[in-house]
């Protein structure tokens, strides 16, 4: 996955890379070249008192050092630029994919996960891409060239690389393949923690009522308690590796001047060669140690690019047509035909043989006890899912055959669970029409009920708006998020639950001044409240994910038991008479 993600990433990069390569075999040539030029120095010129070609070479060896850093530099910045570019598209890439989701694809992922893998994981493929351009690339040049200059400088001696270096690998090898595992564990673990700290940021009123704090906190202190213990595992093994590298670097440094001491006074060696021969074997060693280096990393780059794919190869349940109908005739007619709706392993379905038709000019109201499928059914209007079975048409079209801007312009949706974004009133409300004059947002705003607290607030269209809308009531959220579809102006207002928050006087007005400003367009109202849909033109009852009742409030009273039940819970039964 690893491999895969990296080549489809670092194509449009040929160029840079193909210069980190050249300045990286740069640098490492004059890397490798200056412990012969080091040993000339000490044979010819140290051993022999002759001090002008002691300088002379010392000023070709201060000329290859200069050189060796400034190509290490160039080397160093594109490599940087490329890993950065990298971690820049695969981030780029998660969110775009994450945007095509629907609801289910996020549940199913969950937004803790999708956080860490844009970030973290991205994070971790970004070193290792970094490290690679920065270190791995010099170090199997600086490997095989030392090993043929070693050879160059003493063949019997280079035998002790024969032992040295597959004591080294193997040594390296154990250990990577017992992180491996611990590396996926702590990503998970990741996942985890982001997933508490978002629930208890989420929500702190709620702990704060119940005076659940301590609970929190334990909860918290296992997932970090659980993320620590891995770490711990996998940093314990890291932690042996790098001494026991450098045992055997330093073993081996013992090994070469103990045999080439004796070599040196049977005089088949020269000092320099000497010499020489142990800069070969540290480079060697330490271009083995740079590669154990990014050994460490790939595993947990490896896992990281596991997950990344996962996102990248997840197609939404919602695709786009492929032959989108981008214009129709706007009445904002809207129908339901036979319509299906299973969550993917359910054993029942949510939805089955929905027949609902809603027009313009009139209101119909959802209701149903909780559970019944209201919400299900008012999200595959606009495509949160799509409907299993049967057909969802607005204007007589499929809404899996309509572009989906055209459908965004068609339907507008109030939810659920309303939600603000950090920036103003005006930037929440421009949202679906960003070309929206103060005037159509003041008017938006009145209608909605809101334009008393707006007006209240420092900065009026101005006032700054928190993240979710935290800094706002229930109630007045749900006003703006009501004042921004009005905004938007669409064909069909589809209201989730939208008046829940709302006391009754504001409930009734809000309702009437729907009533006049939108009267040409088509309403359908999911609510629990019975105040709010009784005068609806149709009424909707669902049962178990049916429906089991369509007319006005009178007629569902004299003849529809579950329809009268929930009324008569909320209402007496002069009230639901009345």
């Amino acid at each position: 996955m690893l491999i895969q993600l990296l080549r489809g990433y670092l194509r449009p990069y040929r160029r840079d890379i193909g210069l980190v390569v050249f300045f990286q075999f740069l640098q490492t040539l004059a890397t490798l070249y200056l412990p012969t030029l080091n040993a000339d120095i000490i044979d010819n010129g140290v051993i022999k008192g002759d001090t002008g070609y002691v300088m002379q070479i010392g000023g070709w060896m201060l000329a290859v050092t200069l050189g060796q850093i400034a190509t290490q530099i160039v080397a160093v910045y594109f490599g940087a630029r490329t890993a950065m570019a990298v971690g820049r598209d695969v981030r780029a890439a998660i969110f775009g994919q994450v945007q095509t989701f629907s609801a289910r694809e996020v549940g199913q992922f969950g937004a803790p996960s999708l956080i860490t893998r844009t970030t973290n994981d991205v994070q971790q493929v970004q070193m290792l891409v970094l490290m690679t351009f920065t270190l791995m690339v010099s170090a199997p040049i600086m490997c095989f060239g030392g090993i043929v200059l070693a050879l160059r400088q003493d063949v019997p001696l280079s035998a002790l690389l024969l032992v040295i270096v597959p004591i080294l690998v193997t040594t390296v090898g154990v250990i990577i393949v017992r992180m491996r595992p611990l590396f996926r564990s702590m990503q998970v673990r990741i996942d985890r923690v982001n997933q508490v700290m978002r629930e208890q940021i989420s929500g702190i009123r709620v702990i704060r009522a119940f005076v659940r704090d301590e609970r929190e906190r334990d909860r918290y202190e296992v997932s970090n308690r659980e993320l620590t213990d891995v770490s711990l595992k996998a940093g314990k093994l890291m932690a042996l590796m790098f001494p026991t590298v450098m045992l055997i670097v330093n073993l081996s440094s013992v090994a070469v001047l103990w045999f080439g001491g004796h070599r040196i006074a049977d005089g088949a060696m020269q000092v320099g060669a000497l010499t020489a021969f142990l800069s070969y074997l540290m480079q060697i060693l330490m271009s083995i140690m740079m590669a154990t280096f990014m050994f460490v990393m790939i595993p947990r780059a490896e896992v990281c690019a596991e997950r990344i794919e996962e996102v990248l190869g997840t197609e939404s349940s919602v695709v786009p047509p492929a032959s989108a109908v981008t214009s129709v005739t706007a009445h904002g007619q809207l129908d339901l035909r036979d319509v299906d709706f299973h969550y993917p392993g359910a054993e029942h379905p949510v939805l089955c043989g929905i027949d609902v038709s809603a027009r313009p000019r009139e209101v119909t109201a959802i209701i149903g006890s909780t559970g019944s499928g209201k919400t299900t059914l008012l999200n595959l209007v606009p495509r949160l899912f799509d409907a299993t079975g049967g057909r969802v048409l607005v204007d007589g079209v499929d809404v899996r055959e309509l572009d989906p801007a055209l459908l965004s312009r068609l339907v507008g949706l109030v939810p659920q669970r309303p939600y603000l974004f950090s920036g103003t009133v005006a930037s929440n409300l421009r949202y679906g029409n960003p070309d929206a004059t103060d005037e159509e947002l003041w008017t938006a705003l009145e209608v909605a009920q809101a334009r008393d607290f707006v007006e209240r607030m420092d900065g009026g269209l101005d006032a700054p708006i928190a993240q979710g809308g935290t800094n706002v009531s229930g109630g007045q959220r749900q006003r703006l998020a009501i004042a921004r579809v009005l905004v938007h102006k669409p064909e069909i207002y589809l209201f989730d639950d939208s008046f829940s928050a709302l006391d009754y006087a504001t409930d009734a007005a809000l309702r009437a001044a729907l009533t006049d400003h939108i009267a040409d367009a088509t309403v359908v109202i999911v609510a629990q409240r019975v105040s709010t849909i009784r005068d609806a033109d149709r009424i909707v009852v669902l049962d178990d994910g049916r429906v089991v009742g369509t007319g006005t409030h009178a007629e569902l009273m004299d003849s529809n038991d579950t329809y009268r039940e929930i009324v008569l819970s909320q209402l007496t039964a002069q009230e639901a008479a009345a």
